[in-house]
């Protein structure tokens, strides 16, 4: 051990952490030394533990002798690599050399080469602009046309919009100026540029989109005016690319715009439509109620109505009223036919509106001749003119019907019904003033004197013709229908009279005499009609003649057969009616009145009742049978 201390020693002092790492080792050894041999027990062990030391030694100095063996081949290796990389070093270093000298040789042979290079340069300058040469033809293309358009543009379409009074001229103005900008480009411009260009195409073509933004901006505005939206509209889907303009066959074909949306799309037309036909609503309700107003004022006049030629009271409303319609519903076939049935719809609603409010200024004017009967002075007269007005407007409605737009079913229903309306309020005031006059002369019907013979329906009957003779001013048929009306509003006025029960028939002279004057009087009512050119069988006065034979019959026995057949001609009379009629004969025991009521119960009339049969009796009126437990004049008990 000592041996192999000092001859380690001078590595030692070589290689200190060589001998730092052996002292530890040995530190560590024989502390494990004396640890495993303290014990007696373990040193039977020792030989094992040499023998396996021993093994282990061996083991890794094998270990260290086959790493130092492949360390040393590495090495070899890499001398190797070294000297062949060494060569050819070398032989680099002498292939530069030779290179060096013969670029030394050729410097001047280089020299000559420059103009060579200079001419390849301008070669690829050249090739490059043979390149962009297309590209800066299509742009140059491009700034052309588009200089152009910008011109056309500034020229037509920069200026403001017109305002709406001189939106007619700027149209005009353009519908001659457009076409002949068109044929100034065919004729001076595009000889001026290639052929693929195609200057008048895009002339048209600007001009169009130019167009379609400048509507657009006029369609923009809110104060335009009818007027302004039908020229507007006309302009647009007719003028421009009709003959006059874009259709004009001197231009070129190159200015077909037909490939081109239109100017207006479907919904600004359907837009301007929609708002002509509320402005034009507007304006012919105020026209409407002008001529309504114009016609009220001329009721008051101190004069009759104007009559015209065939003699027959006239007025120039229907002929307002109708020419203002028809009018507006033909001028909109030069645009569309979707406007045209807009404005004809619109048109008859208004119609229906105007009717209604002349219905309401009849009322008005009928309230005040009911306050002051002597204002206005030819009340009738202007009421008989209103019906020559209905005459006028029912026969001349179906003329505002355009050729080939569709009925519209509702509306022309709403308009029949406005006209029926109207007709009706002018009949019914008529035949009120007729009742008025008429009214005091029934109050004595019937009575002693009626009975004695006296002939007091002679007045009626003047007054009736008096003012039935004012009839001969209206048209046909309204004058047939008013006198039949007439003829029967006088008959339900002796009806009512007659069931007021004023009169009771004392004994069977009187009752002869109550039949004898219902029967002079029915022959007087129906004469005074004929002569007025009332057709018999539109008269109602028969009925009288079979009210006399209530009266004429002697045995009240008899009545439920009379009765019977009264009923049978006269549907609609009543058990209140038959019941006044018996009280009036005055010889009608209560059972036999209970007989002819049980009759009347047992044959019923027919339901529904006859064709051409209109109601009397139901239109009569029956006063109540007083109280019993009342007495006859002042308050119950």
């Amino acid at each position: 051990m000592e041996e192999e201390q000092e001859s380690g020693a001078p590595q030692d002092s070589e290689w200190p952490e060589l001998e730092k790492a052996e002292r530890l080792a040995r530190g560590a050894a024989l502390k494990w030394a004396s640890g495993i041999f303290y014990s007696p027990k373990q040193l039977t062990r020792l030989d094992q533990y040499r023998s396996r030391e021993a093994q282990r030694m061996c083991s890794i100095e094998s270990r260290i002798k086959s790493t130092v063996q492949s360390y040393l081949e590495s090495v070899q290796t890499g001398l190797e690599q070294l000297d062949l990389a060494l060569k050819e070093v070398r032989e680099a270093r002498e292939a530069l050399a030779e290179a060096q000298g013969a670029l030394r040789s050729q410097t001047e042979a280089a020299h000559t080469l420059e103009p060579l290079r200079e001419l390849a340069h301008q070669h690829g300058q050249l090739q490059a602009v043979t390149l962009l040469l297309p590209q800066l033809l299509a742009a140059w293309r491009q700034r052309c046309l588009g200089a152009l358009r910008r011109a056309l543009e500034e020229a037509y379409f920069e200026a403001p919009a017109p305002a709406p009074p001189g939106l007619a001229g700027h149209l005009a103005a353009l519908r001659e100026a457009l076409p002949a900008e068109l044929v100034l480009a065919e004729a001076l411009v595009a000889p001026c540029c290639p052929a693929d260009y195609r200057v008048v195409k895009l002339w048209a073509h600007t001009l169009h989109q130019g167009l379609c933004q400048h509507l657009q901006r006029l369609l923009d505005r809110e104060d335009l005016g009818t007027q302004d939206i039908f020229t507007l509209l006309h302009w647009a889907l007719h003028t421009y690319p009709g003959p006059e303009m874009m259709g004009h066959p001197d231009l070129s074909p190159e200015a077909d715009i037909s490939e081109l949306e239109p100017l207006l799309s479907p919904e600004a037309v359907e837009q301007l439509e929609r708002t002509y036909t509320e402005k034009l609503k507007i304006n012919i309700a105020g026209w409407l109620q002008k001529a309504l107003d114009g016609e009220v004022a001329e009721w008051f006049r101190e004069q009759e109505p104007d009559i015209d030629p065939e003699g027959f009271y006239h007025s120039s409303l229907p002929a307002i009223v109708l020419q203002m319609l028809n009018e507006n519903i033909q001028v909109t076939a030069v645009i569309s036919s979707s406007l045209q049935e807009r404005i004809h719809v619109m048109a008859l609603r208004e119609l229906g509106t105007f009717l209604r409010s002349l219905t309401e200024a009849l009322d008005r004017f009928s309230q005040e001749h009911m306050k002051d009967a002597s204002r206005p002075r030819h009340y009738v007269p202007y009421l008989l003119a209103c019906l020559n007005h209905y005459a006028a407007l029912s026969s001349s409605v179906s003329l505002l019907q355009p050729a080939g737009v569709p009925t519209t079913t509702g509306v022309s229903a709403a308009i029949d019904a406005a006209l029926g309306d109207f007709k009706k309020k002018i009949c019914r005031l008529i035949l009120d003033a007729l009742l008025q006059e008429l009214q005091p002369l029934f109050v004595a019907l019937p009575s002693r004197q009626w009975l004695s013979g006296l002939v007091m329906l002679d007045n009626v009957c003047e007054r009736t013709a008096s003012f039935c003779s004012r009839f001969s001013r209206v048209r046909s048929p309204m004058a047939q229908t008013l006198l039949a009306e007439s003829e029967r509003a006088v008959v339900l006025e002796y009806l009512r009279s007659l069931m007021q029960g004023k009169l009771v028939c004392r004994n069977s002279t009187e009752r002869i005499q109550a039949s004898e004057r219902m029967l002079q009087d029915s022959a007087q009512l129906r004469e005074l009609f004929l002569s007025l050119e009332l057709e018999e069988s539109a008269q109602t006065g028969a009925v009288l003649g079979a009210l006399q034979e209530l009266f004429r019959l002697q045995d009240p026995a008899l009545l439920s057969l009379e009765v019977s057949s009264f009923l049978h001609k006269f549907p609609d009379v009543s058990e209140e009616h038959i019941g006044v009629l018996l009280d009036v004969r005055g010889d009608v025991s209560r059972e036999q009145r209970q007989v002819v009521l049980e009759t009347m119960q047992a044959n019923p009339p027919v339901s529904p009742p006859p064709d051409g049969h209109r109601p009397l009796f139901s239109l009569v009126p029956v006063p109540s049978p007083p109280l019993a437990f009342c007495f006859p004049a002042g308050s119950c008990s």
